[in-house]
């Protein structure tokens, strides 16, 4: 039978005495790990070798050569593209949601469901999270899908034109929506740290829900910038259609796409192990701002220095260290 809890350290919760004792180690060792993996990173593996075959499979075509054959084919495209970014540059920050999904508050009271041992944990409280950061993408992929099919090439998203940089305009794009988005990152992970004032502190206690929903407004916005090519090219289609209502429908499901093995990993992690993973990581508030803070610094840090450093960097604007293999 299921048990409550109280949540061990929401971001409101934590006293000064419940914080880790080293944050400004915590916060140094997490940004040079986004810098690492920032200059470690290879597109070419990612986008062409993990991605084009993971969508060429599913979809049992060549996805880049083989023109959308309908809206039909264009909704299939539009999930299996999803999936197969998963982990692109543009869209593995969404991992970083993992940790304030596993502390979210499951009721209005400011309770966290979990199991006892040896017991059951609701498919519901552990599908909750999901939902609530599925909302805040949804409503954001959604509106920016409706307005991409009315105005089409007049986004910068889908110029071909060569910007008088030598950037083209939708990587500028690309490298203003992942610098914000990063640095957004970065603050929700120094604010669980209480390094600077939690944006959410009093607006959890009347909506506790409120936190997961703008986490999963970010990753919406990951489609606002992303120059990913299977998404350029349904971007294409959509707009071709002009059909506001269709571009609404193909974006949110390519972001369904983009988050359903980071929800699958989440489930295995909490219930699949019947509630452990929540509750050891929930068992001490120090714990819970750690791994919180740790997992949004290191993606932050990695979107920002890759799309607003390393990305110029390529175009001969400042230096930013990469792997022989780049």
């Amino acid at each position: 039978m299921a048990r409550t809890t109280p949540l061990a350290a929401s971001s409101s919760d934590i006293s000064p005495a419940d914080l880790p004792r080293r944050r400004g180690l915590i916060v140094i060792l997490s940004v040079l790990a986004g810098a690492l993996v920032a200059a470690l990173w290879s597109f070419t593996l990612v986008d062409s070798v993990i991605g084009d075959n993971v969508a060429n499979t599913l979809l049992g075509y060549d996805a880049k050569g083989t023109a959308i054959g309908g809206l039909i084919a264009g909704t299939a495209f539009a999930f299996v593209s999803g999936l197969a970014g998963t982990f692109t540059a543009c869209n593995i920050a969404v991992f970083g949601a993992i940790a304030p999904m596993a502390n979210a508050r499951d009721d209005r009271d400011g309770r966290m469901s979990t199991a006892a041992p040896g017991g059951s944990l609701s498919l519901r409280s552990t599908l909750g999270p999901i939902g609530w950061l599925a909302l805040g993408m949804v409503a954001i992929s959604g509106a920016y899908g409706a307005i991409g099919a009315i105005l089409g090439e007049r986004l910068p998203q889908l110029s071909t034109a060569v910007g008088g940089s030598g950037l083209p305009p939708r990587l500028i794009q690309a490298s203003i929506v992942f610098g914000v988005i990063g640095l957004a990152f970065l603050y929700l992970g120094l604010a669980a740290l209480r390094v600077v004032p939690d944006p959410f502190a009093a607006l959890s206690l009347r909506f506790p829900h409120a936190r997961l929903v703008v986490i999963g407004a970010l990753i919406g916005g990951f489609l606002v910038g992303r120059p990913f090519p299977l998404f350029h090219k349904l971007f294409e289609y959509a707009a071709r259609t002009h059909n506001p209502f269709y571009g609404a429908a193909v974006f949110i499901l390519q972001s369904l796409g983009n988050i359903t093995v980071m929800a699958v990993l989440y489930v295995v992690l909490v219930y699949a192990t019947r509630g452990r993973f929540t509750r050891w990581m929930t068992a001490k508030p120090a714990r819970v701002a750690t791994i919180t803070a740790v997992a949004f610094i290191v993606v932050g840090a990695f979107t920002f220095l890759y799309w607003d450093l390393r990305l110029p960097a390529r175009f001969g604007y400042g230096w930013f260290p990469t792997a022989p293999w780049q």
